[in-house]
């Protein structure tokens, strides 16, 4: 299965192959920031099932994540782990945008205290339990 998409300008285009490993929703406070909202949907795939087009810049947001973004319009696309093996795509830049639901919230412990999580979802403090 081949899922695409983009940023707002149509400068950078992604084409993912396969299935995601995980689809989930992070409620951390780097993600808010970096997002700009108040947390970020994502589908996780291994980085060597992504491929990219178009210029995009990135900036470290973590010791083990950098954040990819495109260098036209600034749509944030990735968060990529910076040991090379998976990288989030925001659920919002697929050219079909309900491709994926997610399946977990995660770092419900830092999300902003007006979201209700009442989707029936797992919540997860932090992280997902290895």
């Amino acid at each position: 299965m081949t899922h695409e998409g983009g940023c707002l300008c149509g400068a950078v285009r992604f084409r993912c192959e396969g299935e995601p490993l995980n689809v989930r929703i992070c409620h951390c406070r780097n993600c808010q920031k970096a997002m700009g909202s108040p947390f970020y949907a994502r589908a996780l795939f291994a980085q060597g099932a992504l491929s990219v087009t178009g210029e995009t810049a990135r900036y470290a947001s973590s010791e083990a994540i950098d954040r990819v973004f495109c260098k036209v319009c600034g749509t944030r696309l990735f968060s990529a782990r910076r040991n090379g093996t998976a990288a989030g795509v925001a659920l919002a830049t697929f050219d079909d945008r309900n491709a994926f639901a997610p399946t977990a919230h995660i770092w419900v412990s830092e999300k902003m205290d007006w979201v209700k999580l009442d989707d029936g979802l797992p919540q997860y403090q932090a992280t997902v339990p290895q």
